[in-house]
């Protein structure tokens, strides 16, 4: 598969690697790991453990509470007596820049990231130390691009937010689906559209506890709501404009899906996805085009019965998103209903979740490709450590094209990434019916 034009080393240059490379090589560990005691650290803390064991990849995982810390150890597989312990806080910003300065790679699960995770990224940054994590909040991201980039370049750190469930599958999956397109049709599709069709799992309280504090930030940020709504929000100053229309959060809206003959509804993650794709395509140099569309949603089936499911669906998740922006709803559902920190799926959910997602593409002569994306494992736990896993020893142990700054999944990893989660991550992507292909 040619990714020849879809790769982020085609396109800045100035993203260079530094000397900050050459020293990155010689750290004590290979990989850290942050937060390791949460409900989302737990878990990886385990992929990582036997990925790293089986490789020979330095780890060592760290957090507030060393109890807690050496509990998860002695959970491990494998010579977890190997694996060292770093105890400090994420607001201590000396213990964060000697903590970066000890390894190659700082994964990060400790949410809200906009709370904890800024002088982390800040020292990665410094330290020349390459950086991943799992956020979805994209004021966050923007914020922590529009500081540091320059010097993330000029010290080699590779910085790579959204590398779970939000946005791997939709970031890569678009990197592959235009591949395709232009192996087998000799251009990218100018548009494509990705559909949840399946989605079976839980979620943790560091994801709940992201949601509450963009709720509260919404509340305090004049330019929150602005924000949200920019489909480009993402991509670089001087490259925020293009044909996409805003991204609304779960809009009361219902639409039909002529490719995939069922009805379309908001997806709550679909306007986080769809930043980081188009991205992905600004800082490549734009090999989807100037003018390629995204959108994101979720699928229900044909029918009366589809739509009525699709609206239902749609109502609670509207009445949901008004509700978390009342403050005194939202303090009920935040002690009654949502997970607290650290909690998270049981085993039998986070084992038995999958899902599964549909991409259709079209290119300018209307030639439709549609390509199937699954998951094993609930996607907000299990599948997305096992992506955060696979996307840690990437930047640790590939041979990454790309030099220092922000990047996304797709501009950064690309076909190496997608290798790794195929192969260890339980992910699959095939190519099924299209039109004139």
């Amino acid at each position: 598969m040619g990714f020849g034009r879809f790769s982020g080393a085609d396109h800045d240059t100035r993203q260079t690697p530094s000397s900050g490379q050459g020293v990155v090589a010689k750290r004590t560990y290979d990989i850290v790991l942050w937060g390791a005691t949460g409900a989302t650290g737990r878990r990886a803390a385990h992929h990582l453990a036997r990925r790293c064991a089986e490789s020979g990849v330095a780890l060592a995982i760290g957090g507030r509470n060393r109890g807690k810390l050496e509990h998860v150890r002695d959970g491990l597989a494998g010579r977890a007596g190997e694996i060292a312990i770093l105890v400090g806080d994420s607001f201590d910003t000396a213990f964060m820049d000697e903590m970066s300065a000890q390894t190659r790679v700082v994964v990060s699960t400790v949410g809200p990231f906009a709370v904890y995770g800024s002088a982390l990224v800040a020292a990665c940054v410094a330290n020349g130390t390459h950086y991943c994590d799992l956020t979805g909040e994209p004021q966050w991201m923007r914020e922590m691009i529009d500081t540091h980039q320059d010097q993330a370049r000029e010290t080699g750190a590779r910085i790579v937010h959204a590398c779970g469930h939000d946005s791997i599958p939709s970031d890569l999956g678009v990197q592959l689906l235009q591949a395709k397109a232009l192996d087998h049709c000799g251009q990218p599709c100018r548009r494509i559209t990705t559909r949840v069709t399946r989605m079976k799992g839980g979620f943790s309280g560091g994801t709940a506890g992201s949601f509450l504090n963009a709720m509260r930030l919404r509340e305090t940020d004049p330019d929150f709501d602005h924000l949200s709504a920019d489909p480009y929000a993402l991509c670089p100053t001087g490259e925020r404009e293009g044909p996409d229309g805003p991204d609304r959060m779960m809009p009361l809206e219902v639409t039909w899906d002529a490719d995939l003959q069922a009805w379309a509804y908001p997806y709550f993650m679909g306007p986080m996805n769809s930043k980081v794709v188009r991205r992905s395509n600004a800082v490549m140099g734009y090999p989807y085009g100037r003018d390629f569309r995204y959108t994101e949603t979720a699928l229900s089936r044909g029918g009366v019965g589809g739509w009525l499911a699709a609206m239902r669906k749609t109502l609670f998740g509207k009445l949901f998103l008004i509700a978390m922006a009342i403050p005194a709803t939202r303090g009920l559902l935040e002690r009654h209903v949502l997970p607290k920190s650290g909690e998270g799926p049981s085993k039998e959910v986070r084992e038995s979740g999958s899902y599964e997602i549909i991409q259709v593409g079209t290119l300018r002569d209307g030639t439709v490709l549609k390509q199937r994306i699954t998951g094993q494992g609930d996607p907000g736990v299990r599948s997305t450590t096992m992506m955060l896993t696979e996307a840690a020893l990437c930047l640790a142990e590939d041979e990454i094209a790309v030099g220092g700054g922000f990047w996304t999944p797709a501009s950064a990893m690309g076909p190496l990434l997608l290798a790794r989660i195929t192969a260890h991550a339980g992910l699959s992507f095939e190519i099924i019916a299209g039109r004139g292909a």
